[in-house]
């Protein structure tokens, strides 16, 4: 199975997600749903995590997390380990609770608005759940840190920083006042169709600005590693794929437009495409593609052609 991509630089921001097994519960009673906060409260000391947002339902976690540090790894097979562990010990069980490897979203904090839309995800996520009737105001379902942003800062735990999100929703002040109006805009949310924006954060890999998706592109083709999988690596590939296109098309002094211009068998375009094989991984559609070189069939039978003993 494809795996999602896992970078790790000072202040990123991630949305974390994690199942249980099989999708069973991770939490069976009030005592579990303590337990792991305890267990986060210990991860964001070991880990110097600050939490933006958090949401725990019955068979998997939401956070919205920021590391200071490059250490979501490391603080999440912490958090994991030590949650299951003592979640096993409490009902007298064994092996695994959850399930594969947790998602994780890079999430880009620097621009406006995608903070704000990772952190309302999660406080909606009850409410997509029907974990709440819609008589109930969001405040009502305890295990997510919605009623903490609505709580005074000394009822609220210390790793929970509230003032960025507060900030994206033009908050000034985390005041009586400025509570009050984002729990107004956050249920104004709740009656909004808000599918779409579930959908880009349920199958992507990151939110954010197409700058910020070329800047961990960038970062997974010039540091490749064991952990970089999924969509990801296969977008930072076709960016590998075009530099050295660009880089062959410059040496060949051809322009753009001389692709289509020139016949689909041309025997430069065939040489240039055995290079593109032989020095990417791109498939061979990608390539006949790109090269204006007709279809896949076409592309094999002209390499095996060139191949081919005269």
């Amino acid at each position: 199975m494809a795996r999602k991509l896992r970078i790790e630089y000072p202040g990123a921001v991630y949305q974390v997600m994690s199942r249980g097994d099989r999708r069973e519960a991770i939490f069976r009673e009030a005592h579990d749903y303590e337990c792991f906060l305890r267990t986060l409260a210990e991860a964001c000391e070991k880990a110097h995590w600050q939490v933006h947002a958090y949401g725990l339902l019955p068979n998997h976690f939401h956070l919205v997390v920021e590391t200071p540090q490059p250490t979501l790894v490391a603080g999440m097979k912490w958090l994991l380990g030590t949650y299951t562990g003592r979640f096993n010990r409490r009902h007298r069980q064994c092996g695994h609770l959850f399930s594969g490897r947790y998602k994780a979203l890079l999430v880009d904090a620097r621009r406006p608005g995608y903070l704000k839309t990772v952190c309302d995800y999660v406080h909606l996520n009850p409410v997509r759940a029907k974990l709440t009737r819609r008589t109930q105001p969001l405040e009502a379902y305890p295990w997510s840190s919605y009623p903490g942003y609505l709580a005074t800062p000394r009822q609220r735990p210390a790793w929970l920083r509230v003032d960025r999100l507060l900030g994206e929703w033009r908050i000034p002040k985390d005041s009586a006042a400025g509570r009050r109006a984002f729990a107004a805009g956050l249920e104004q949310r709740r009656t909004e169709d808000l599918s779409e924006t579930c959908r880009k954060i349920e199958r992507g890999w990151f939110v954010g600005s197409a700058e910020f998706r070329q800047e961990l592109l960038a970062q997974v083709t010039q540091t490749p590693g064991a952990s970089h999988y999924g969509e990801a690596v296969q977008e930072a590939m076709e960016v590998q794929a075009e530099g050295f296109v660009t880089d062959r098309l410059k040496a060949l002094g051809w322009q753009e437009a001389d692709l289509a211009a020139r016949r689909k068998g041309d025997p430069a375009k065939v040489k240039l495409a055995a290079q593109v094989r032989a020095r990417t991984t791109m498939p061979l559609a990608w390539i006949a593609k790109r090269l204006a070189m007709g279809s896949r069939g076409y592309l094999t039978w002209l390499l095996y052609r060139q191949g081919k003993p005269s």
